[in-house]
């Protein structure tokens, strides 16, 4: 295989957390972004960090250029990742608003996607595909915890023939 799988990575539901209960406030970052409040998780930024030795990070976010702009000082990701630009128009080919750049972007390279809203056409295209492909939905009050970051590991290792991969 030449280079690392992608990881397409969700910011909201993924790094900024959101649907905790007011009084049980998760660690991290508040930050306002645009105007809009956000509590970044530094935990997730620091097991995204981690992963980037296994994975090419690719942010794969309504925030598009905005995640590269505003993380890298907030929470310490990386500067320069590549981010996906998504058409929003009703003549998509895929039911999911993310699926079409997505598939343009990766072409036949393996792949992991870190979401919150991942969905039945997300399932069936990640199932249709030839390339080794693994879906890891977040709780969107929690982020990305150890837990997923295990079996995002676990995938890289089976993809570059050092393991089995085991689903999230």
């Amino acid at each position: 295989m030449l280079g690392k799988p992608l990881l397409l990575v969700d910011v909201d539901g993924v790094i900024s957390l959101f649907g905790f209960p007011p009084d049980e406030r998760p660690s991290g970052t508040w930050a306002t972004v645009d105007g809009i409040p956000h509590v970044l998780s530094t935990r997730a930024a620091e097991l995204l960090r981690g992963l980037s030795s296994d994975f090419e990070l690719i942010w794969c976010t309504g925030w598009e250029e905005k995640a590269d702009e505003h993380l890298p000082h907030l929470v310490g990701m990386p500067r320069g990742l590549h981010h996906l630009t998504f058409e929003r128009s009703p003549g998509r080919k895929h039911a999911h608003w993310k699926l079409d750049a997505i598939e343009a972007h990766a072409g036949d390279r393996p792949l992991a996607w870190v979401d919150d809203a991942l969905d039945d056409a997300c399932r069936a295209w990640a199932a249709a595909r030839a390339a080794p492909t693994l879906l890891v939905a977040t709780d969107p009050a929690k982020g990305l915890t150890e837990a997923e970051a295990a079996a995002l590991r676990a995938f890289a290792a089976d993809v570059a023939g050092r393991g089995p991969s085991r689903a999230a």
